[in-house]
């Protein structure tokens, strides 16, 4: 059954639209849905259920309550991932599984190495886009909230804000190299329900040892195995490390 996501909260007393221009091209248009049918629907208090399509009409489509459904798929940790830019394509594949693997937030963050470079004009677009995907890999995998996303042009701006963080983490590519083995395991095992927590990712170059040396002090630097991961790989590996720990063995 189709999922969607609605902007206000699940009051039985309420009437329900769906009004995302999106939503209703692929309710009426993709899937052909019709008055009487069914589909589920998230709420933004995180309430779900499954929903009755009353009416259809090209600025809204008219829902009422049928049953609630319990569900609880969201990660006992707030991670947001900020990860250098690179290649629109993998990037876009990155935020698509990340969504999937229970990222919260994702900041994308201009780097001293990346290859990419995104100007003033160029932002609202991106973002809108990136968006859209993000919406959509949330709605395809049982999600109750859609991870949102920033764009910042350095680190340094993200620095500001560390404070706002429980834990802080760099994949760094030299302490994989050195072996490191021991911070990230032994963070993960520290994280308790409801931590925020930050994980740092370079692009394709890598980061570069000015902006790792900015959070000394301030962040563990943390290896990701023996192998060398690819800038949108390592998100997928930090993500899924986690949901083991704390979805599964906890």
């Amino acid at each position: 059954m189709q999922r969607y996501f609605i902007d206000q909260n699940a009051d039985v007393n309420q009437r329900f639209f769906i009004t995302d221009k999106g939503d209703i091209h692929h309710i009426s248009n993709v899937m052909r849905h019709q008055t009487g049918e069914k589909i589920i629907i998230t709420f933004v208090d995180q309430n779900v259920y499954k929903c009755e399509i009353i009416d259809i009409a090209t600025e809204g489509i008219e829902l009422s309550l049928v049953e609630k459904i319990d569900i609880d798929t969201e990660s006992p940790q707030h991670i947001t991932i900020c990860s250098g830019l690179i290649k629109a394509d993998k990037y876009e594949w990155m935020l698509q599984k990340s969504t999937e693997l229970g990222a919260n937030h994702f900041i994308a963050a201009g780097m001293k190495r990346s290859v990419v470079k995104l100007n003033d004009s160029k932002i609202d677009k991106k973002l809108e886009r990136w968006q859209k995907i993000i919406k959509e890999a949330a709605e395809q995998s049982y999600r109750l909230a859609i991870p949102s996303i920033t764009y910042e042009a350095s680190l340094k701006v993200v620095y500001d804000y560390i404070d706002e963080y429980d834990y802080v983490l760099i994949a760094y590519e030299n302490a994989a190299k050195t072996g490191e083995t021991h911070n990230f395991k032994s963070v993960v095992r520290e994280m308790k329900s409801g931590d925020h927590v930050l994980v740092i990712f370079g692009p394709e170059g890598g980061l570069s040892e000015d902006e790792v040396a900015l959070f000394d002090g301030k962040a563990y630097q943390i290896g990701l195995g023996p192998r060398i991961l690819r800038a949108e790989t390592a998100p997928l590996y930090v993500l899924s490390a986690v949901s083991f720990e704390k979805d599964l063995l906890d």
